[in-house]
This record gives C-alpha cells, sequence and structure tokens, in this order.
C-alpha cells in the first residue's frame, strides 16, 4: 500500500471513531507527527478525505473535520431503506445454501461482538451483512450506490452505539430475524429489513 493511501486509512479510521470529532482542526504538522509521514502523502490524503465529505480545507481556516448534517443521515437511511428492502424482495425465493451458510457465518460473527460489546467490529460485520445480501440479490447498481456511502454508514453506526452500545443486542437480533425469514424462503424478510431500518433512524433521532 503506497504511504498516501496508508495515510488516508488512518486519518479516516480516526474520524469515523470521533478520535478527530466534528469541527476539530487538523494541522499537517500534529498529523506528520502522530503518522510518522512527510507531508507529502498526508496532502494527499486530506484531498482524497475532502473529495469524500471528511474534511473540508481552506487557506483561511485550515483543516476542518466535517459533521454529517442531519437532513443528509435522513436522506441516507430513506435511500438504503428503498433499496435493501427491495433487494430482500429480489432475494427471498432463491437465495442459496452457500449464500444463507456466509450470512450465518456473519450473524455468528456478530453475535459475538455483541456479547464482548466490540462495538467497533460490530459495526464493520453490520455494514458487511447489508452488503452481502446486495452482493447476492445481484443489481450492481445498488451495491455500487450502497458501496459508495459504505465509510458514511459506518461512522453513522458508530456514533449510534456511541450513544448506546446496548443496541447492539437489538441490531443482532434483527439481522438473526431476517436471515431466518431468509433461510425459510419467507417474503417477511423485505418487512423486517425495512423495520430494522426504519427503526434504527428513528433511534437514531432520540
Amino acid at each position: 500500500m503506497l504511504l498516501k493511501d496508508v495515510a488516508y486509512e488512518k486519518i479516516k479510521e480516526k474520524i469515523l471513531e470521533e478520535y478527530y470529532e466534528s469541527g476539530h482542526f487538523l494541522s499537517e504538522r500534529t498529523l506528520i507527527e502522530e503518522l510518522g509521514m512527510s507531508k507529502t502523502p498526508i496532502k494527499n490524503a486530506l484531498v482524497r478525505l475532502e473529495s469524500e465529505g471528511f474534511v473540508t480545507i481552506s487557506s483561511k481556516q485550515g483543516i476542518i473535520v466535517i459533521d454529517i448534517s442531519v437532513e443528509r443521515i435522513n436522506d441516507i437511511y430513506n435511500l438504503r431503506i428503498a433499496l435493501e428492502t427491495f433487494n430482500c424482495q429480489e432475494i427471498y425465493g432463491r437465495i442459496s445454501e452457500e449464500q444463507l451458510r456466509e450470512l450465518e457465518e456473519n450473524v455468528e460473527a456478530t453475535k459475538k461482538a455483541a456479547i464482548d460489546k466490540d462495538v467497533k467490529s460490530f459495526a464493520t460485520l453490520d455494514h458487511e451483512f447489508h452488503l452481502m445480501i446486495s452482493e447476492f440479490a445481484g443489481n450492481s447498481e445498488i451495491t455500487k450506490i450502497l458501496l459508495n456511502y459504505q465509510d458514511h454508514l459506518r461512522r453513522i453506526t458508530l456514533r449510534h452505539l456511541k450513544k448506546d452500545p446496548g443496541r447492539v443486542q437489538k441490531f443482532y437480533a434483527e439481522h438473526a430475524d431476517i436471515l431466518k425469514a431468509l433461510r425459510a424462503k419467507d417474503e417477511s424478510c423485505a418487512l423486517l429489513m425495512k423495520t430494522h431500518l426504519y427503526e434504527s433512524k428513528m433511534m437514531y433521532f432520540q
């Protein structure tokens, strides 16, 4: 991996975990010291993070970590509800045994992360579950959209669970219910997905 990519991943991870909080001012000098890198890879990483909506860079104010607006979070959730409900409607009657096994492995790992209260691993597994269903449904354009939002979705989930770590149990149980419906080839999986995402959205804004 190139140094600029390493810098990008490390800075982004600190933003996702809110080590660098929204509104936080970043200085190149501090980043150089923290990451033990030269100025060039860090500059390149910051340009990429700005293009993805994580920071803003200006000559007057410097580098500022950007928050996700309430409106954008609401819009992202509504988009997910539409797309992921459709994914479940598409796949429930034709999901294969191999695909079900992959989802079961994910749900088992999610269960362990929930028991351990490992919020970071849980957030990663949570999004893998949703992406797997999208990939199995076979609409590459929907999967591309979800992938484009992946880091922002993870940021939202981590913030969700930081507010109330106990939510891992609810999210795990809902994934298990969706999987159970898929295994039964039951179309209720679409409603379960819709409810799961809608309630997640409502809880976020409480």
